[in-house]
């Protein structure tokens, strides 16, 4: 019997696999340890591999690929209802078998080395936002305690922290306090210079990716947007439209319709956290430029404004940038302010 389908249930160490022939016949179970995955495909004819989406996966999957197997790797919620009574591998790689052959299947596309290694500058880049805006929140709490202020903005409260690691200014604080005010405001500006070098890269590799300065002509997404965006969507030709596209990004009202009628609510907020906080970004700068400078503002922003509060035109405008990458992507194209939308014969 030839093995055709197998459900590989990926872990640190311990590996399950489940093979079944064109019969639907189960032909392999078993645990394979980590050094033994690869010498155990190579030994199989080609066939069909499915893997649930997570952080090893894409590695696995290049490597399974290049020994001539097919490799579909499926969201973990897609693959959950095929789960049998009870959880251990051997079900969830029974399990993942069952749905990598299902014709509705949703399929994650495959990241190159490239792609990850790009990603890797925007997820550590998110992490140091995050570090340096508690860093500035904890500076800012502990003059507070002793009535000083700081003016609002980043900014203006690295200058404040440059100028105590330079002993140019010296709060009227306790001995103790002062000595974790500075290690304080060492550490912040020690985060912010490690944060000015990642984003000194994304604009280098925003200079050599041809995609990113495409996408990045579109109003509201610059060159951390246009390489996140670039290097997270591995196969645009996945999404059927702009629509599906905004969809799998989480920014399309979630359902809740029976009988005929149709009940939408607020957005699904599911997909990727940082591309869609990313576009909402993108389309709040766009509309605080509107606010000021209305005369060169786009009019159907301008007129969305008019119509709907600020949130909720941002998160539309949101959307309509979705659809755009998703068309920029797909045709090869650059953004055009007047484009007017192919229409249907």
């Amino acid at each position: 019997m030839q093995v055709t389908t197998v459900g590989l249930d990926l872990a640190k160490r311990v590996f399950q696999v489940h093979a079944v022939d064109a019969s639907g016949g189960v032909v392999v179970r078993k645990a394979l340890r980590r050094s033994q995955v690869l010498p155990f495909f190579a030994k199989l004819p080609p066939c069909l591999i499915g893997m649930e989406a997570c952080g090893t996966s894409h590695h696995w999957a290049r490597e399974l690929g290049r020994l001539g197997h097919q490799v579909r790797l499926m969201p973990p919620a897609y693959v959950k209802p095929y789960v049998k009574r009870g959880k251990n591998d051997a079900v969830d790689a029974e399990a993942i078998c069952e749905a990598v052959t299902r014709p509705t299947m949703r399929f994650v596309a495959i990241k190159s080395a490239q792609q990850q290694a790009a990603l890797s500058l925007h997820r550590t880049r998110n992490l140091l936002v995050k570090q340096r805006t508690q860093l500035v929140n904890m500076i800012r709490s502990l003059l507070a305690e002793f009535g000083i202020a700081i003016p609002e903005g980043v900014l203006r409260a690295l200058g404040l922290a440059r100028q105590i690691a330079r002993k140019e200014v010296t709060p009227d604080v306790p001995p103790v306090a002062m000595q974790i005010l500075g290690l304080l405001c060492e550490q912040v500006l020690d985060t912010h210079v490690r944060l000015q070098a990642i984003d000194r890269s994304i604009l280098a590799l925003h200079k050599t990716d041809e995609l990113a300065r495409r996408l990045s002509t579109i109003p509201g997404i610059g060159p951390v947007g246009a390489t996140a965006l670039a290097a997270s969507v591995a196969d645009p030709g996945q999404f059927r439209s702009g629509r599906e596209f905004a969809a799998w990004l989480g920014l399309t009202p979630s359902q809740n319709s029976s009988g005929g009628k149709d009940r939408l609510g607020r957005i699904t907020k599911m997909g990727d956290r940082y591309l869609r906080k990313l576009l909402v970004i993108g389309a709040t700068s766009l509309i605080r430029g509107a606010k000021y400078k209305p005369d060169t503002a786009d009019p159907r922003l301008v007129a969305l404004l008019a119509r709907k509060p600020v949130r909720v035109a941002s998160v539309a405008m949101a959307n309509k940038m979705a659809r755009v990458v998703w068309a920029i992507m797909t045709r090869g194209e650059v953004y055009q302010a007047r484009h007017a939308p192919h229409l249907m014969a």
